[in-house]
C-alpha cells in the first residue's frame, strides 16, 4: 500500500547523480535510462505502479507513462509517495502521451489535464503525440480490428494537434513537447512548421530494428530519440507478433557479448542503446531486472568492437507494425511507416 510506503535508497542501487543524461535542445537534461510502464495484456497496473516504487529506489528517476496504458491513476500514487518521501520533483522526469482519439483541437487540453489529476503532478516533463493517427482501436483487438473512420496522416490535422501542444508549454502545465511512431518523412514537415519544435521521438529501437536513418536525422535536427521495446518486447500483445518476427535476446552476436560480460542478454541491449546515444525504456515489474538494466549503463560498457558487432545484426524487423491503425486504402502496414513513399506537403 503506497499510503504506508516509506521511501528508502536501495544500497544495491544506483545513484541518480552518476546515471548519464542526454541534453535536449534548449539545454534541459533527460536521463538516458526510463522505465516504461506498458504492461501489455500481462501485467497489472498495481505491479507496474508497484516498480515505480521500486524502480526509484534503485536509482531511476525517469517513468515513461501514456493515457491509454489505464494504470496512470494507480502510477499517480507511487508518485505522491515518492515525492512525499524526499524525492523533489525536480529530480523526476515524468513523461505521458496524448491518445490517438483526443486529437481534436478540443480534446488535447483536457487530455492532458486527465493525465495530470491521474499522475497526481502539477506539470509534465513530456508530452507525446502516440501516434500520429487519430486512428482508435478498443482494448483486447486482434490485428485484423480495423476503425471504421481511420485516416491516413494528414498534416494539416496534425499541425491543429500540435498547436494545441505548443499551447501546453505556453501554459507552464508542460515543459517539452514531442512526437511517437514519426517517421523522417513526417518530422520534416513538422520541423519546418511547428512554432515549438519537439524534443523528442519515441519509436522502436533495438539491435533488430536499428533505424539509422531516422536516428541519424534526429540527432543532426537535435530531436533527442527515445526507443522503446529496447530488448525485443517479449510481452507485446499477441496482435504484434507474427511468424517473421526474430528474437533480439537470442541473437547468437547478443548471447556471445552477454556470456563475455556476465550479464543478461536483455542488459546488452541497454548497453548498446545508451552507448549508441538513444534512450531506452525497457519494462520490468522484477527488482533483479530494473536493477540489473540501470546498473548496466553504469559498469562494464561495450567495446567498440562489440558495438561494430552488434551494427552488423540489424534485420530491419519491426515489432510493433500497428496493423490496427491502417485505413481502408492502405495496401498494409508498412503504409503507416512511409516505406517507398512521399507525404503530401
Amino acid at each position: 500500500m503506497t499510503e504506508l510506503y516509506k521511501f528508502e535508497i536501495d544500497k544495491n542501487g544506483i545513484d541518480p547523480l552518476v546515471v548519464p543524461s542526454k541534453t535536449l535542445y534548449n539545454g534541459d537534461k533527460i536521463p538516458a535510462i526510463g522505465l516504461g510502464t506498458f504492461g501489455s495484456d500481462k501485467f497489472g497496473g498495481e505491479e507496474i505502479a508497484s516498480a515505480v516504487l521500486g524502480a526509484t529506489e534503485v536509482g531511476y528517476r525517469h517513468f515513461d507513462c501514456a493515457s491509454v496504458y489505464g494504470n496512470q491513476h494507480l502510477i499517480g500514487k507511487s508518485l505522491k509517495a515518492i515525492l512525499n518521501g524526499g524525492v523533489k520533483r525536480k529530480e523526476l522526469w515524468i513523461t505521458s502521451k496524448l491518445w490517438n482519439d483526443s486529437h481534436s483541437e478540443e480534446k488535447v487540453i483536457p487530455s492532458l489535464k486527465k493525465s495530470l489529476d491521474e499522475l497526481n503532478l502539477d506539470y509534465l516533463d513530456l508530452y507525446l503525440i502516440h501516434w500520429p493517427y487519430p486512428n482508435h482501436h478498443e482494448k483486447g483487438v486482434d490485428a485484423n480490428s480495423r476503425d471504421p473512420n481511420a485516416k491516413p496522416y494528414i498534416h494539416e490535422d496534425y499541425m491543429k494537434t500540435w498547436r494545441q501542444m505548443e499551447r501546453l508549454v505556453e501554459m507552464g502545465v508542460v515543459r517539452h513537447i514531442g512526437t511517437s511512431n514519426m517517421t523522417i518523412q513526417k518530422l520534416e514537415l513538422l520541423l519546418r512548421d511547428a512554432k515549438i519544435r519537439p524534443s523528442c521521438n519515441q519509436v522502436e529501437f533495438h539491435p533488430h530494428l536499428q533505424q539509422q536513418e531516422l536516428f541519424d536525422y534526429c540527432t543532426k535536427n537535435k530531436v533527442v530519440p527515445i526507443g522503446f521495446a529496447p530488448i525485443g518486447s517479449p510481452d507485446r500483445p499477441e496482435r504484434d507478433r507474427t511468424r517473421e518476427d526474430t528474437v533480439d535476446v537470442q541473437d547468437p552476436v547478443i548471447l556471445e557479448i552477454a556470456k563475455n560480460h556476465g550479464v543478461h542478454p536483455a542488459v546488452v541491449c541497454i548497453k548498446w542503446a545508451v552507448q549508441r546515444g538513444h534512450i531506452p525504456i525497457p519494462f520490468s515489474v522484477y527488482r533483479s531486472e530494473y536493477l540489473s538494466n540501470i546498473k548496466g549503463i553504469i559498469y562494464n560498457p561495450l567495446s567498440e568492437l562489440e558495438m561494430k558487432k552488434i551494427k552488423k545484426i540489424d534485420r530491419k524487423c519491426r515489432l510493433i507494425k500497428g496493423q490496427v491503425f491502417l485505413w481502408r486504402e492502405a495496401r498494409d502496414w508498412r503504409d503507416l511507416w512511409d516505406e517507398g513513399k512521399s507525404i503530401e506537403r
